[in-house]
Protein backbone atom coordinates (compact mmCIF):
# COMPACT_ATOMS: atom_id res chain seq x y z
CA UNK A 1 0.00 0.00 0.00
CA UNK A 2 1.27 3.61 -0.83
CA UNK A 3 2.33 5.74 1.97
CA UNK A 4 -0.18 8.64 2.60
CA UNK A 5 1.24 11.96 1.07
CA UNK A 6 1.12 14.94 3.45
CA UNK A 7 1.77 18.38 2.63
CA UNK A 8 3.60 20.85 4.78
CA UNK A 9 2.78 24.43 4.16
CA UNK A 10 5.13 27.04 5.64
CA UNK A 11 5.50 30.79 5.19
CA UNK A 12 7.94 33.14 5.97
CA UNK A 13 8.29 32.87 10.38
CA UNK A 14 7.00 29.62 10.49
CA UNK A 15 9.16 27.37 12.24
CA UNK A 16 7.24 23.97 13.74
CA UNK A 17 7.33 22.68 9.86
CA UNK A 18 10.13 20.29 9.90
CA UNK A 19 9.31 18.54 13.91
CA UNK A 20 5.46 18.13 12.24
CA UNK A 21 6.74 16.57 8.84
CA UNK A 22 8.95 14.51 11.25
CA UNK A 23 5.83 13.66 12.78
CA UNK A 24 3.95 12.36 10.34
CA UNK A 25 6.82 10.47 8.56
CA UNK A 26 7.51 8.57 11.83
CA UNK A 27 3.42 7.29 11.29
CA UNK A 28 4.62 5.88 8.04
CA UNK A 29 3.98 9.31 5.82
CA UNK A 30 5.42 10.36 2.93
CA UNK A 31 5.98 14.30 3.55
CA UNK A 32 6.39 17.33 0.89
CA UNK A 33 7.38 20.72 2.58
CA UNK A 34 5.91 23.86 0.46
CA UNK A 35 6.16 27.44 0.24
CA UNK A 36 3.18 29.30 0.44
CA UNK A 37 4.16 31.07 -3.19
CA UNK A 38 4.47 27.77 -4.67
CA UNK A 39 1.41 26.32 -3.78
CA UNK A 40 -0.35 29.67 -5.25
CA UNK A 41 1.42 29.01 -8.49
CA UNK A 42 0.53 25.33 -8.72
CA UNK A 43 -2.72 24.69 -6.64
CA UNK A 44 -3.08 21.57 -8.25
CA UNK A 45 -0.62 20.03 -5.50
CA UNK A 46 -3.18 19.67 -2.69
CA UNK A 47 -4.76 17.31 -5.16
CA UNK A 48 -1.52 15.35 -4.78
CA UNK A 49 -1.85 14.76 -1.40
CA UNK A 50 -4.26 12.98 1.55
CA UNK A 51 -3.08 15.61 4.04
CA UNK A 52 -2.45 19.07 4.56
CA UNK A 53 -0.74 20.54 7.50
CA UNK A 54 -0.20 24.12 8.49
CA UNK A 55 2.71 23.93 11.34
CA UNK A 56 3.24 26.61 14.60
CA UNK A 57 5.49 29.70 14.13
CA UNK A 58 5.01 33.31 13.50
CA UNK A 59 3.93 33.22 9.79
CA UNK A 60 5.03 36.91 8.67
CA UNK A 61 6.07 37.70 12.10
CA UNK A 62 2.20 37.75 13.15
CA UNK A 63 2.70 41.86 12.10
CA UNK A 64 -0.97 42.05 11.59
CA UNK A 65 -2.13 39.66 14.45
CA UNK A 66 -1.16 35.68 15.10
CA UNK A 67 -2.07 34.17 11.24
CA UNK A 68 -3.75 36.99 9.86
CA UNK A 69 -1.44 37.61 6.86
CA UNK A 70 -1.47 33.71 5.89
CA UNK A 71 -4.93 33.60 6.19
CA UNK A 72 -6.04 37.02 3.84
CA UNK A 73 -3.21 35.00 1.26
CA UNK A 74 -5.06 31.27 2.09
CA UNK A 75 -8.60 33.04 1.24
CA UNK A 76 -7.72 35.23 -1.46
CA UNK A 77 -5.84 32.45 -3.71
CA UNK A 78 -6.49 29.42 -2.63
CA UNK A 79 -10.09 29.10 -0.91
CA UNK A 80 -11.82 27.21 -3.80
CA UNK A 81 -8.93 24.40 -3.96
CA UNK A 82 -9.31 24.18 -0.32
CA UNK A 83 -12.94 23.42 -0.57
CA UNK A 84 -12.27 21.11 -2.63
CA UNK A 85 -9.48 19.16 -1.07
CA UNK A 86 -12.37 19.01 1.69
CA UNK A 87 -15.15 17.97 0.26
CA UNK A 88 -12.82 15.15 -1.48
CA UNK A 89 -11.85 13.84 2.04
CA UNK A 90 -8.78 14.89 2.77
CA UNK A 91 -7.76 15.94 6.19
CA UNK A 92 -6.25 19.55 7.42
CA UNK A 93 -4.69 19.74 10.36
CA UNK A 94 -3.52 23.16 11.95
CA UNK A 95 -0.91 23.87 15.15
CA UNK A 96 -0.93 26.88 16.85
CA UNK A 97 0.23 29.14 14.43
CA UNK A 98 -2.09 26.86 11.79
CA UNK A 99 -5.17 26.36 14.11
CA UNK A 100 -5.00 30.66 14.60
CA UNK A 101 -4.71 30.87 10.40
CA UNK A 102 -7.66 27.67 9.96
CA UNK A 103 -9.93 30.09 12.55
CA UNK A 104 -9.21 33.64 10.67
CA UNK A 105 -10.04 31.92 7.04
CA UNK A 106 -13.33 30.44 8.05
CA UNK A 107 -12.26 26.49 7.83
CA UNK A 108 -12.65 26.72 11.71
CA UNK A 109 -15.42 26.09 13.23
CA UNK A 110 -16.74 25.55 9.56
CA UNK A 111 -18.40 26.93 6.97
CA UNK A 112 -21.93 26.76 8.78
CA UNK A 113 -20.57 28.73 11.21
CA UNK A 114 -19.62 31.94 8.57
CA UNK A 115 -22.05 34.71 9.59
CA UNK A 116 -24.67 35.80 7.22
CA UNK A 117 -23.83 39.17 7.17
CA UNK A 118 -19.81 40.13 6.51
CA UNK A 119 -20.14 42.63 9.29
CA UNK A 120 -20.67 40.85 11.66
CA UNK A 121 -18.31 38.70 13.70
CA UNK A 122 -16.73 35.08 12.52
CA UNK A 123 -18.09 32.18 14.30
CA UNK A 124 -14.86 31.90 16.80
CA UNK A 125 -11.55 33.37 16.84
CA UNK A 126 -8.12 33.16 19.42
CA UNK A 127 -7.15 36.19 20.85
CA UNK A 128 -4.31 37.63 23.64
CA UNK A 129 -4.25 35.60 26.82
CA UNK A 130 -5.58 36.82 29.77
CA UNK A 131 -2.14 36.81 31.48
CA UNK A 132 -0.78 39.43 28.73
CA UNK A 133 2.02 37.57 28.30
CA UNK A 134 3.73 34.82 25.66
CA UNK A 135 2.82 31.25 27.32
CA UNK A 136 5.19 28.53 26.88
CA UNK A 137 4.51 25.67 29.51
CA UNK A 138 3.35 22.06 29.48
CA UNK A 139 -0.62 21.55 29.79
CA UNK A 140 -3.00 18.38 30.57
CA UNK A 141 -5.36 18.05 27.96
CA UNK A 142 -8.23 15.59 27.77
CA UNK A 143 -9.39 14.20 24.04
CA UNK A 144 -13.11 14.93 24.09
CA UNK A 145 -15.96 13.17 22.07
CA UNK A 146 -15.46 13.61 18.26
CA UNK A 147 -15.80 12.00 14.80
CA UNK A 148 -12.68 13.32 13.68
CA UNK A 149 -10.59 10.49 12.09
CA UNK A 150 -7.29 12.73 14.19
CA UNK A 151 -9.32 11.43 17.52
CA UNK A 152 -10.37 8.21 16.37
CA UNK A 153 -10.31 5.41 20.01
CA UNK A 154 -8.89 8.78 22.00
CA UNK A 155 -11.90 9.65 23.71
CA UNK A 156 -11.40 10.80 27.76
CA UNK A 157 -7.37 9.95 27.00
CA UNK A 158 -5.25 12.92 29.66
CA UNK A 159 -2.37 13.79 27.36
CA UNK A 160 0.54 16.31 27.98
CA UNK A 161 1.50 19.18 25.42
CA UNK A 162 3.42 21.37 25.78
CA UNK A 163 1.76 25.46 24.62
CA UNK A 164 3.88 28.30 23.35
CA UNK A 165 1.50 31.23 22.33
CA UNK A 166 0.53 35.01 23.06
CA UNK A 167 -2.50 34.91 21.54
CA UNK A 168 -4.21 31.59 21.91
CA UNK A 169 -7.45 31.93 23.84
CA UNK A 170 -10.57 30.84 22.19
CA UNK A 171 -13.46 32.89 21.82
CA UNK A 172 -16.87 32.15 20.45
CA UNK A 173 -19.03 34.79 18.64
CA UNK A 174 -21.95 34.13 21.31
CA UNK A 175 -22.93 31.76 24.07
CA UNK A 176 -25.19 30.22 21.20
CA UNK A 177 -22.29 29.32 19.34
CA UNK A 178 -20.30 27.81 21.97
CA UNK A 179 -23.61 25.73 23.02
CA UNK A 180 -23.97 24.75 19.30
CA UNK A 181 -19.95 23.60 19.42
CA UNK A 182 -20.41 21.64 22.00
CA UNK A 183 -23.48 19.54 20.83
CA UNK A 184 -22.30 18.91 17.54
CA UNK A 185 -19.03 17.39 19.51
CA UNK A 186 -16.91 19.92 17.66
CA UNK A 187 -14.38 20.62 20.83
CA UNK A 188 -11.80 18.16 19.96
CA UNK A 189 -9.41 18.87 23.29
CA UNK A 190 -10.02 20.85 26.66
CA UNK A 191 -7.29 21.89 29.40
CA UNK A 192 -7.62 19.89 32.11
CA UNK A 193 -5.85 19.80 35.17
CA UNK A 194 -3.55 16.36 35.88
CA UNK A 195 -6.54 14.42 37.29
CA UNK A 196 -8.86 15.95 34.56
CA UNK A 197 -10.71 18.13 36.60
CA UNK A 198 -11.60 21.99 35.78
CA UNK A 199 -8.42 23.94 35.45
CA UNK A 200 -7.83 27.66 36.38
CA UNK A 201 -4.48 29.22 35.05
CA UNK A 202 -2.11 28.37 34.44
CA UNK A 203 -3.56 24.99 33.64
CA UNK A 204 -5.67 26.60 31.13
CA UNK A 205 -3.10 28.89 30.02
CA UNK A 206 -4.80 31.54 28.42
CA UNK A 207 -8.16 31.91 29.88
CA UNK A 208 -10.09 30.20 26.78
CA UNK A 209 -13.67 29.55 26.57
CA UNK A 210 -14.80 26.54 28.12
CA UNK A 211 -11.40 25.50 28.72
CA UNK A 212 -11.62 24.92 24.83
CA UNK A 213 -7.62 24.40 23.26
CA UNK A 214 -8.51 22.68 19.95
CA UNK A 215 -11.72 22.09 17.64
CA UNK A 216 -12.69 20.36 14.39
CA UNK A 217 -14.90 21.87 11.89
CA UNK A 218 -18.41 19.85 10.77
CA UNK A 219 -16.68 16.93 8.75
CA UNK A 220 -14.04 15.99 11.58
CA UNK A 221 -11.69 16.24 8.82
CA UNK A 222 -10.49 19.81 9.32
CA UNK A 223 -8.72 19.95 13.30
CA UNK A 224 -7.26 23.09 15.00
CA UNK A 225 -5.77 23.11 18.08
CA UNK A 226 -3.30 25.21 19.55
CA UNK A 227 -0.94 22.90 22.11
CA UNK A 228 2.05 21.09 19.99
CA UNK A 229 1.27 17.56 19.68
CA UNK A 230 4.48 17.46 17.25
CA UNK A 231 6.43 18.38 20.35
CA UNK A 232 5.51 15.59 22.15
CA UNK A 233 5.55 12.67 19.59
CA UNK A 234 9.25 11.04 21.21
CA UNK A 235 8.95 9.49 24.92
CA UNK A 236 12.34 11.83 25.62
CA UNK A 237 10.46 14.75 24.70
CA UNK A 238 8.63 14.97 27.92
CA UNK A 239 10.73 17.15 31.03
CA UNK A 240 9.75 14.66 33.37
CA UNK A 241 10.70 10.82 31.44
CA UNK A 242 13.22 9.94 34.03
CA UNK A 243 10.98 10.61 36.80
CA UNK A 244 7.56 9.06 35.45
CA UNK A 245 9.45 6.81 33.40
CA UNK A 246 9.59 5.97 29.77
CA UNK A 247 6.83 5.03 27.57
CA UNK A 248 6.56 3.54 24.37
CA UNK A 249 5.79 6.73 22.08
CA UNK A 250 4.59 10.40 23.22
CA UNK A 251 1.58 11.47 23.78
CA UNK A 252 1.20 13.38 20.81
CA UNK A 253 2.13 10.63 18.21
CA UNK A 254 -1.81 9.10 17.91
CA UNK A 255 -2.59 12.56 16.34
CA UNK A 256 -0.36 11.60 13.21
CA UNK A 257 -0.59 7.90 13.34
CA UNK A 258 -4.64 8.13 13.45
CA UNK A 259 -4.52 10.74 10.42
CA UNK A 260 -2.21 8.60 8.43
CA UNK A 261 -4.25 5.00 8.94
CA UNK A 262 -7.63 7.02 8.02
CA UNK A 263 -5.46 8.56 4.88
CA UNK A 264 -4.30 5.64 3.63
Amino acid sequence: MAAARVLILRAPGTNCDVETGYAFERAGAEVTSCHVRALCEKPGLLQEHAILALPGGFSYGDDLGSGTVLANELTQTLAEPLHRFVERGGLVLGICNGFQILVKTGLLPGKSYAPANPAEPPGATLTFNDSQRFEDRWVFLRVEESTSPFLNGERGRIVTFPVAHGEGKFVARDPATLQRLEEARQVAFRYVRGDGSQPSYPDNPNGAQNDVAGITDETGQILGLMPHPERHCLPWQHPRWAREGLKEEGDGAFVFRNAVKHAK
